[in-house]
């Protein structure tokens, strides 16, 4: 079985536009993202041109986004050039609490039964009210203790107890 290693970056945000006349960006924030952007975050912008970096000196909220503010870019011109752009930052950036996890970390983990019974990958983890499910082989497993019993990152393995026709 081949390991997939942990991600050395997570996606932190996707600016969506200019705002304003003075080189502001609007940037909708990953749930894991908001807690990386602060002045002098250095960040990694992935355009359709190409990768570069990218130096936050100013952010604020506005209407559920951040406004963000970089180094070299002064104008709405300036901001329009990043519209699309995805933002990346190092793993270690994202100080998370124990018992939550990135949904980098879940993504692309085995997922087992309590009996051994091999569901398959984690594709996707979606996040609903209600609560975050995990995608395997299409099926939303919901993560709630009742059913995901043991989360292992670093050995890329989750163990769940589903309830009966969940996978049929």
């Amino acid at each position: 079985m081949t390991k997939t290693p942990a991600p050395t970056e997570i996606a932190v945000g996707r600016i969506s536009g200019a705002f304003g006349i003075r080189g502001e960006m609007k940037c909708d924030p990953t749930p894991a993202g908001r807690i990386v952007f602060s002045p002098g975050a250095e960040l990694r912008c992935e355009r359709s041109d190409g990768s570069s970096r990218l130096r936050v000196t100013g952010v604020r909220p506005h209407k559920g986004r951040l406004l963000v503010r970089a180094e070299g870019v002064e104008t709405a011109d300036d901001a329009k050039e990043y519209a699309g752009a995805v933002l990346y930052a190092p793993r270690e950036a994202a100080d998370v609490a124990d018992g939550e996890y990135l949904d980098a970390d879940l993504t692309g983990c085995r997922v087992y039964g309590l009996d051994g019974t091999d569901y398959g990958v984690v594709d996707a983890v979606e996040h609903y009210p209600a609560s975050d499910m995990l995608i395997v082989a299409g099926t939303m497993v919901p993560m709630v203790r009742a059913y995901v019993r043991e989360i292992d990152v670093a050995g890329q393995r989750i163990v769940i107890d589903p309830p009966p026709g969940l996978f049929e």
